[in-house]
């Protein structure tokens, strides 16, 4: 149990009503989750107004409530505090509630388009290597320090994120590699943790249904520099057009990696193959098993964070070479038949033309590339006939699929990326609504040598259709029907 002021710490308050000494023992932004004792705060949602549900909280046992609106009616022994700023408030809230874990270890954000989950996870598995104790949140899981979680979000909500760094702070955690994304920054969700640094990747179409400007999502991302203290470090890829723009307003130490300009950190790719490539930096060879250019800048990200948080340059060279693929990021399979299907979480159209690049670079030309692809459903309807024209164009066969749906038609979504088709690929296109059997056909249709990317879910093992998730991995689906189609 806190006392509620101690609580409010650093929240900016514009009316209170009742006593701040209360004491509270548990923090809920979630009307069902409230039980005596609790603090509620009444957070204003896409989907729904938090203010409409006090007095359930309040009848659940809710003694305070905190609340950018002060109801028309105030109950007596019911503490009520106005914030301009409901999330933001949350977000200090659950900092201070959790005795303000992030200053305990040193927290490292990585933000950007693409990448952040390869960039978060292997710096994990680096650190891990070099025989620290370090914490992981991430799209794919949470870790402290060996102990797994599993996620459901890019960013948690700021309570989740504050009580694992608590348990972080419990099991000796010295550094943690957390994903930030722009709906986290947006949503206020990091206000109140003290980073040691932050990392950009890149910057391309994505999430626009929610920012509804590129602008606003690139200003979004650029908040987690702004916000920087003077002795962290800010960390951005300068061959990216916004690098820059993220440094411009930082307090922090900037730094700069790149492949093709001048920068602090570089790189060279000397050599690409299916099994890995050789890159040189800082006048050393590195071999790593992570294939193509947007994995080189992913790998001399680490490299230069590794750096900036001390740790040895050739021993950091050592351990990136012993680092295994994330799931779902560019993860192989090469069938008896030597078909090779790749599976990659490629869900945006920079993502998607990267990955194809890697392919298209690393065949001899007589393969044919067979893409699996779609689009998910109540998301950014706009990238949608890009996905169709970067798959069909850069392709020899493309097959538009269903991918999570939600709550919008999958033929709807398919047409939508058909739109995209020039006239001169139309014949490379099928459509086939079931993902399942779109995987299939993808397989039947491959003869040896070829190679079949399923593109867009990579690590999720679920399809999301109409509120409901079944099982659905498509790693697991290809390897089983290229297998079955060997015997």
């Amino acid at each position: 149990m806190k006392p509620l002021k101690d609580i409010l710490f650093g929240v900016s308050l514009t009316a209170v009503s009742g006593s701040t000494g209360v004491m509270v023992n548990t923090i809920c932004f979630d009307s069902r989750k409230v039980a005596e004792g609790s603090v509620f705060v009444a957070i204003k949602g896409t989907l729904t107004d938090g203010h409409k549900y006090i007095d359930k909280a309040i009848a659940a046992g809710a003694n305070s409530i905190v609340c950018e609106n002060l109801p028309g009616d105030l109950i007596n022994d019911i503490t009520y505090v106005e914030v301009l700023d409901a999330n933001q408030a949350l977000a200090i809230m659950a900092s201070n509630f959790y005795d303000n874990p992030s200053k305990n270890l040193k927290l490292v954000g990585v933000t950007g388009t693409n990448g952040k989950t390869t960039v978060s996870s292997l710096l994990y598995q680096l650190f891990k290597k070099a025989g620290y104790k370090v914490g992981l949140l991430s799209t794919i899981r949470i870790m402290v320090d060996n102990e797994e979680f599993p996620t459901s979000h890019t960013t948690p909500d700021a309570m989740t994120i504050n009580q694992y760094l608590s348990l972080m702070n419990e099991a000796g955690v010295e550094f943690c590699f957390m994903e930030v994304s722009s709906h986290g920054i947006h949503q206020k969700r990091t206000e109140g943790l003290v980073f040691e640094g932050a990392i950009f990747t890149n910057l391309s179409h994505d999430h626009l249904d929610y920012h509804k400007t590129f602008a606003e999502y690139r200003d979004t991302k650029k908040k987690l520099f702004d916000d920087l203290p003077k002795r962290a470090f800010a960390l951005t890829n300068i061959d990216d057009k916004n690098g820059l723009v993220m440094l411009q307003n930082t307090a922090a130490k900037k730094y700069t990696y790149a492949l093709k300009s001048y920068a602090d950190y570089r790189a060279q790719v000397l050599e690409n193959q299916f099994n890995g490539q050789l890159l040189k930096i800082d006048d050393n060879d590195l071999w790593t098993r992570l294939i193509g250019h947007f994995n080189a800048y992913n790998i001399l990200a680490i490299y230069a964070t590794a750096d900036l948080l001390g740790l040895e340059k050739l021993e950091t060279l050592r351990l990136l070479s012993e680092l295994e693929n994330v799931d779902g990021r560019f993860q192989y399979y090469i069938s008896k038949e030597r078909i090779t299907a790749i599976v990659d979480y490629a869900h945006t159209p920079d993502a998607l033309k990267n990955v194809l690049e890697t392919i298209n670079t690393l065949r001899t030309g007589n393969e044919n590339v067979i893409t699996v692809v779609g689009c998910g459903g109540d998301r950014d309807r706009s990238k949608r006939p890009v996905m169709g024209h970067i798959a069909s164009a850069m392709s020899s066969k493309a097959i538009f699929t269903s991918d999570n749906p939600r709550s919008e038609p999958s033929l709807i979504i398919i047409e939508e990326m058909e739109a995209g088709v020039e006239p001169q690929n139309l014949r490379k296109v099928l459509s086939i609504e079931n993902r399942n059997q779109a995987i299939k056909t993808a397989c039947q249709l491959a003869v040896p040598n070829d190679i079949i990317l399923v593109a867009g879910k990579g690590h999720e093992t679920y399809q999301e259709t109409n509120g409901e998730r079944v099982d659905f991995d498509d790693f697991k689906i290809i390897k089983e029907v290229l297998t079955s189609l060997n015997k």
